[in-house]
């Protein structure tokens, strides 16, 4: 069986309604998918206005609002339903990739299992992190028994990281984990792509160190250690400013708790990303949650010196002391802001150090390219599927 002979059934919390960079990454597979030959059909909730067209065929799941405080543009898919049923019974997938644990996976497991389909796991976030930051740390042992049981009945699992995969294997959740990195758009994150007048605008001079943050405006991003580590700095006397890229529901958190010179660019993508992100002069990135860390490769390709937190995902991505600097998370909040504030001073005062780490950083991130990159998700398919048959 060749990769143009294969029908794909994926199915997926959030494809399209609202962008982020798991969903971004699952709609370049599915485009890369169909470039070479395959089917694939998509299962995911749908909206009237999602945030951008989907890639590819996309059929609606049921499903609610999640019920999770602050997370209300999320959707939770409930289960797979009549209609559902009968839609996969007619496409009659070789495979079945489940990206991530809600109940309606659940259910595509067990259909594709009373059918003896393979199935392949995709890992994009640390959900076992989430319920820290919204105070129900209580119910992270049970929801990493979960996902452990979910998991182990899958066929395989791919996840972004060398980092995530050794850390989904010490926490027992399979034996079979394979590696789907991510790729940068290097038409769209270059350090050719820095705008001085829009610095301007935005009120920074030449001179002014703009420390970055990227990505959407929620509390598991690790917004209290970045304004934490941003207060901290202040009391040094390092002089720099903040640069804040994308927008969400902890937008009036942040702004409270950042400094008034803070400036908020709002929510972009393509070029306009692409420029705003390399017009900055220090990426921060404290989240543990993350998987890969797509934020973390954009801002290596647009040129900047990177200061993340040394956990899954940022860890094999940014090269301590050469591309940036790596902080090892803690359990205290204020050990990690003073940890942070000491990696990102020396940036602050030294525009040498900041060119020769996010030059090394750049060159780094040119190593990254989607097809290749996406093809390992394409040779596991098969290998699933020829594996199953072999077994048959």
């Amino acid at each position: 069986m060749d990769i143009s002979d294969l029908r794909i059934a994926l199915f997926s919390g959030n494809y399209n309604y609202t962008r982020d960079g798991a969903n971004q990454a699952l709609n370049r597979l599915v485009g890369s998918l169909l470039r070479r030959g395959a089917k694939v059909r998509v299962y995911s909730p749908k909206v009237a206005n999602p945030d951008f067209p989907p890639t590819g065929d996309l059929v609606g799941l049921p499903n609610v609002p999640m019920p999770v405080k602050g997370r209300g543009e999320y959707r939770m898919p409930t289960h797979l339903g009549a209609s559902v049923k009968r839609d996969l019974d007619a496409f009659a997938p070789h495979i079945v990739h489940l990206s991530s644990p809600d109940p309606a996976a659940h259910a595509a497991l067990r259909w594709a299992r009373r059918r003896g389909l393979p199935v392949l796991a995709s890992v994009h976030t640390r959900f076992e992190t989430y319920p820290r930051y919204y105070n129900m740390a209580f119910l992270e042992p049970a929801i990493i028994a979960m996902l452990r049981r979910f998991y182990n009945r899958c066929d395989a699992l791919v996840a972004p990281s060398q980092s995530m995969i050794d850390e989904l294997r010490a926490m027992g959740m399979h034996r079979r984990i394979g590696l789907w990195s991510r790729g940068v758009d290097r038409t769209i994150f270059s350090s050719a792509r820095r705008d001085p007048e829009w610095r301007r605008s935005l009120g920074l001079a030449s001179d002014d160190v703009a420390i970055v943050f990227l990505g959407r405006l929620v509390m598991e991003k690790g917004l209290d250690v970045f304004a934490e580590t941003i207060a901290q700095l202040q009391q040094q006397g390092a002089a720099h400013k903040v640069l804040v890229i994308g927008d969400g529901p902890a937008r009036g958190w942040f702004e409270a708790n950042l400094p008034k010179s803070a400036i908020f660019a709002g929510f972009k993508t393509g070029e306009a990303l692409g420029a705003a992100l390399a017009s900055g002069d220090v990426f921060f990135n404290p989240s543990v949650t993350e998987t890969f860390g797509n934020v973390t490769l954009e801002a290596m390709a647009s040129g900047l010196p990177v200061v993340a937190a040394g956990a899954t995902g940022s860890a094999s991505l940014v090269a301590d002391g050469v591309t940036g600097r790596l902080v090892a998370p803690s359990g205290n909040m204020k050990t990690d802001a003073s940890a942070f504030a000491a990696a990102l001073a020396p940036y602050c005062n030294d525009p040498g150090l900041r060119r020769a780490h996010g030059a090394a950083g750049e060159t780094r991130a040119s190593e990254y390219s989607w097809e290749a990159i996406n093809a390992v998700v394409a040779d596991t398919y098969l290998d699933l599927v020829r594996q199953r048959g072999s077994e048959g």
